[in-house]
């Protein structure tokens, strides 16, 4: 295993990298918004199970894939990207007059799955572990594999406290939006608007960033 120096440095690293506002965070905050923090707070336990997964790809090497095959890193992209945009297009056609919120609120059972599904098709995920993890990696200290589970789960442990801070306080931003009917009917909106933005954002990144 890597040294308890290098752990703590890796650790403080991916926290910094996490606590940037990215699409995890917008992801996060649409939800929190949609239905209120603990909505939000689902999402970001999805978002982070499909970290793990990403983790255990690049710890097998399957990750090796999308820093290789372009075509399919491009159609993974392309996936995600139009994934995102019809979750939100599901919101922008809502019905349910001045309450959005209470006419098709969805199960934290499907917003957990759903959230692990957008972490899964998003290809930039798996090329910075692949990028990344590598790097604190030591073949000396033992098996690699292990060494690159461990720092992954380390980058999806360090978001969790990061998107949540996003869903605790988009909740209370939902909490006030239940309370003014002036502003609810564009909660949907917003939340929709939110979700093809960073769905558009995912497919038409340039390959070069992470």
């Amino acid at each position: 295993m890597p040294t308890l120096e290098t752990l703590l440095l890796f650790t403080a690293a991916a926290f910094a990298m996490n606590a940037m506002p990215g699409p995890s965070n917008l992801y996060v905050l649409s939800r929190s918004i949609a239905q209120g923090a603990g909505a939000g707070l689902v999402a970001a336990a999805g978002l982070a199970s499909g970290a793990l997964i990403h983790a255990t790809m690049t710890a097998a090497g399957l990750a090796a894939i999308f820093a290789y095959s372009p075509t399919l890193y491009g159609l993974l992209k392309l996936a995600g990207g139009a994934y995102l945009v019809w979750l939100g297009i599901q919101y922008l056609r809502a019905r349910g007059g001045d309450t959005p919120l209470a006419a098709a609120p969805k199960s934290l059972r499907r917003i957990y799955g759903e959230s692990i599904a957008v972490e899964l098709l998003n290809p930039k995920t798996a090329l910075f572990f692949l990028a990344f993890l590598p790097q604190f990696a030591d073949p000396a200290a033992g098996p690699v594999g292990p060494q690159l589970l461990l720092l992954g789960a380390i980058v999806a442990a360090t978001a969790v406290p990061c998107d949540m801070a996003v869903a605790l306080g988009a909740g209370a931003v939902a909490r006030f939006i239940r309370r003014n009917p002036a502003v609810l009917r564009w909660q949907n909106r917003l939340s929709g608007s939110i979700l093809i933005g960073l769905g558009a954002w995912v497919a038409l990144a340039r390959r070069s960033g992470s």
